[in-house]
């Protein structure tokens, strides 16, 4: 996978989008970190690419979300528990 700096997207842009294709994908870096991700699609196969990002965005989140549960300890919480913290933060939002 290449790795292309912001600064190289502006100056050389015209050799990205000309490498693009045949690359398939390209990070984008700020600073040396990643920051984007570059990706050649075309009009047949756009909206598959964009399900597959965004299902990917949305299991990226789901293990997020199980990561934290375990750091906070909250992963062995039992289904009354769950309820009763549910319970306790609607009744917040309605004061």
């Amino acid at each position: 996978m290449k790795f292309v700096s912001v600064r190289d997207l502006r100056g050389k842009s015209a050799e990205i989008w000309r490498d693009l294709p045949d690359e398939r994908e390209m990070v984008i870096t700020s600073n040396g970190r990643p920051v984007a991700i570059l990706a050649a699609v075309s009009e047949s196969n756009l909206e598959e690419s964009l399900a597959a990002f965004r299902r990917a965005r949305a299991v990226d989140a789901v293990a997020t979300l199980q990561r934290r549960s375990v750091a906070g300890g909250t992963d062995a919480l039992g289904a009354d528990e769950i309820e009763a913290e549910i319970a306790a933060v609607r009744k917040a939002r309605r004061r």
